[in-house]
């Protein structure tokens, strides 16, 4: 068996055409059907099944697709780290992300990079807290930019910095003229949130927990943005970033559809790190990367403190 041939298995294994494979292989496709044959042979059994007009992979298919992916991960893996060795100044950053990262961090963050290294490309990826985890531990992330520890044996984590939460309330709510509150003071207001997974909606629970009740959740969403939308038709409030046009000074731009408050009775913050598999070498562009992301993420000037 050759390269070429496992990625053709890879690929009908999850789910394209033989046509189509062969297509992207370059040949024909009866030559990919011999070649797939040809496989199942090597490997003493039957790798795919025809369910209509269309191979699925059977049980040994399957196990034998776990194998094949490992192998190809780790030849293509191999020849990113010879390029680098040749050239460390080229070579791919695979970086995953929070989904609320990539409005701001990571662009400030690629883009300082780029700057020094201007020919290293980046593979981005975005995902909820467990869904990062499980990119560092599929191998298909170097990094992954996260809000909190992932408290994984196998992945170490450090923090890069402090990012500031804050109550956001629409412009006509009764609350609205205020500039900071105790969190207790909405606990029966309807809470907007993201969907269980995220690390924003842990921190909301644990800190609503710490004011003393439990968040009465309203509407439940991906992407902070969604939030912030909700919140501005009048929907509820919610514990999140200030948006980018009110990060300077949140609490004292009146004419944004949505008032942030700061929080005097919680600390309402959350970490953000970065981290990796503990056991694996980074290849030079991530581990360069890595140690860019430590000494430039921005600071935490600003951020609101309880009693402030």
């Amino acid at each position: 068996m050759d390269l070429h041939v496992l990625r053709s298995f890879q690929a009908v294994a999850e789910g394209v055409t033989v046509t189509e494979a062969a297509a992207a292989a370059h040949i024909t496709q009866p030559a990919l059907s011999r070649a797939l044959n040809r496989l199942e042979a090597e490997v003493g059994a039957e790798l795919f099944q025809r369910v209509g007009r269309v191979l699925r992979p059977t049980p040994a298919g399957r196990v034998f697709k776990e194998y094949v992916d490992s192998v190809l991960d780790g030849y293509d893996r191999g020849r990113r780290a010879v390029a680098e060795v040749v050239d460390p100044d080229t070579g791919v950053v695979s970086l995953a992300f929070l989904h609320t990262l990539g409005t701001w961090l990571v662009p400030e963050l690629v883009t300082g990079f780029r700057q020094r290294f201007p020919a290293v490309r980046f593979e981005l990826h975005q995902a909820d807290e467990n869904g990062l985890a499980q990119h560092l531990l599929d191998a298909t992330a170097d990094l992954i930019i996260t809000g909190k520890d992932p408290g994984h044996p196998l992945i170490t984590w450090r923090r890069l910095l402090v990012e500031p939460l804050w109550l956001a309330v629409p412009a006509r709510h009764r609350l609205a003229q205020r500039r900071r509150i105790r969190l207790a003071e909405v606990s029966a207001e309807q809470f907007i949130v993201l969907k269980p997974g995220y690390g924003l909606r842990s921190v909301t629970e644990t800190l609503c927990h710490q004011a003393g009740f439990s968040p009465l959740v309203g509407f439940e969403g991906e992407e902070v943005e969604t939030l912030r939308g909700l919140v501005a038709a009048g929907l509820g409030v919610s514990l999140i970033p200030a948006a980018p046009e009110a990060a300077a000074a949140p609490e004292t731009n009146p004419d944004l559809p949505i008032r942030y408050l700061s929080l005097t009775d919680v600390r309402a913050a959350r970490d953000i790190g970065i981290a990796r598999l503990a056991s694996r070498t980074l290849p030079p562009a991530a581990r360069r990367f890595a140690d860019h992301a430590s000494q430039t993420a921005p600071g935490t000037e600003g951020a609101p403190a309880p009693g402030a």
